[in-house]
């Protein structure tokens, strides 16, 4: 069959105020969806992977009239839900026979109430998409039913029929590699300025799922029962090697935290080295599972930077969202990489259950005190399928607007603070930590490059805009 994938059209200004959002924007390779091309490739299917990151809704439709699928992959985050029930429906109206499905974290969440909103969509993947995916189309292309099509909710005949969910993939290494040479330019594809050092960058996902249990974070595997599912040291260094043969100078790895396993991070790092590839690299992890040891075998064998989510500079902040870390335990991971020479990047979050904004304002002496390179400041976001999200009466209140369920944008409100609270905490924070002046001498120093040049100037761009009287959070709404 003919599988279209495609990412609904959006803009910067969709999700980042349009004054800072130069310093702001990334573009992810969509790893999710790359696996699930490879597989159905692999299965035999024709696909063609369209993205609206870099291409208007009008091109998208007529890329779909040209390729004429049979099958149309629909991916949707909360914030872009509406644009994906707007692709669904002018997708319909031209091809009215083509079946529809969606997938993505905001459907694996709501699975049925996603075919509630909407006719023109036939079924919602409710999991991991790899098997089901291609499941789904060797019954589609025999005229079949879907019944019993484990992690699938599907229409037939008028009414919505939800099968048994799927079980996570324990077998890693049975999957194809990302397909990643759909990408109609690998170059457009950048985290935000300053947080990559080569063009360009692929990401890649050594691991799958936590065993922890952030109040903020989704999870499909709700329970934490299956725990991290690891691919093994041999396969991470194949898909690697792969990277590099494809023309990759960079890998961010986007496990949630590489370092669950300190004796598998240290041996793919030690293989990294061993094997002499011209790479670097950027790994996130927690502040509780690292070591001088471990990050100077990171450093020696490529990594460049790593994030720590910090998250809180009070501990009780860090305890009502189950960090399940200290805050000594923060500095002492920051130190150690600072002094193994990576560069450090720390996310916080404002607007955390029972936080006030004084306990916020603490919180940027936090960050000012740790002095990594990078920190950003967020607000604390209800993704449906998150502990927050599913008891939200218990915590504060919600935004029922899901164009609001950005890191930027202020969705939730505790009952300790006001949302107005929350964006000036975000516009205090900014200018406090990028305006010291040893930081910014500190930074200038470290212009090595032609990009460093440009983020520089993209982040002073940003800093005006908050010392004029700006914010943060995304602008005016745009149509869809």
């Amino acid at each position: 069959m003919k599988c279209a994938l495609i990412i609904p059209s959006w803009v910067p200004e969709d999700i980042f105020s349009s004054k800072t959002a130069g310093s702001q924007i990334n573009y992810w390779q969509p790893l999710g969806t790359l696996y699930v091309a490879s597989s159905l490739m692999k299965a035999g299917h024709e696909v063609k992977f369209l993205n609206g990151a870099f291409m208007s809704h009008s091109r998208i439709l007529w890329e779909l009239q040209d390729f004429k699928p049979d099958v149309v992959g629909i991916y949707s985050t909360a914030f872009g839900w509406k644009k994906a029930l707007h692709a669904a429906s002018q997708i319909k109206m031209i091809m009215k026979d083509v079946f529809i499905i969606a997938g993505g974290p905001y459907p694996i969440a709501m699975q049925e109430k996603c075919l509630d909103d909407t006719d023109d969509i036939n079924a919602v993947v409710t999991g991991e998409g790899e098997l089901t995916m291609v499941e789904m189309l060797k019954r589609l292309s025999e005229g079949k039913s879907l019944e019993g099509v484990e992690g699938v909710v599907y229409r037939e005949n008028g009414k919505i029929i939800k099968n048994l969910p799927r079980r996570l993939i324990t077998d890693l290494d049975s999957l194809p590699f990302p397909a990643r040479g759909l990408l109609e330019n690998d170059m457009d594809y950048v985290p935000p300025p300053a947080t990559y050092k080569r063009k360009p960058v692929a990401v890649m996902a050594t691991s799958r799922g936590c065993n922890r249990r952030c109040l903020f974070c989704f999870q499909i595997d709700k329970t934490r029962k299956s725990g991290i599912r690891f691919r093994s040291v041999e396969n991470v260094m194949e898909e690697i090697e792969h990277c590099v043969k494809q023309g990759y100078k960079e890998i961010k790895f986007l496990d949630d935290t590489f370092a669950a396993d300190y004796g598998r991070a240290m041996r793919i790092a030690e293989e990294i080295k061993k094997r002499g590839l011209d790479l670097t690299w950027f790994a996130s992890a927690c502040v509780n599972q690292v070591d001088e040891p471990l990050l100077s075998a990171f450093k020696d064998a490529g990594c460049w930077a790593i994030l720590f989510g910090a998250e809180s500079g009070v501990q009780k902040d860090l305890n009502s969202i189950k960090k399940g870390i200290t805050l000594e335990q923060t500095r002492k991971a920051v130190k150690a990489a600072k002094d193994a020479g990576l560069t450090v990047q720390t996310p916080f979050l404002f607007g955390i259950p029972g936080q006030t904004y004084e306990d916020g304002l603490k919180s940027i002496e936090f960050a000012i005190e740790l002095d990594p390179d990078i920190a950003s400041f967020h607000a604390i976001t209800p993704f449906p399928g998150s502990e927050l999200y599913d008891n939200i009466d218990k915590y504060g209140t919600m935004s029922d607007d899901l164009r609001d369920f950005t890191y930027q944008g202020a969705a939730f409100v505790p009952y300790s603070m006001t949302r107005d609270e929350i964006i000036k905490l975000r516009r205090i924070a900014y200018k406090r930590f990028y305006s010291r002046p040893g930081y910014v001498l500190g930074r200038l120093r470290k212009l090595n490059s032609m990009d460093d040049m440009k983020a520089a100037l993209k982040g002073l761009r940003s800093l005006f805009w908050l010392w004029a009287g700006g914010n943060v959070s995304a602008g005016k709404r745009r149509g869809t």
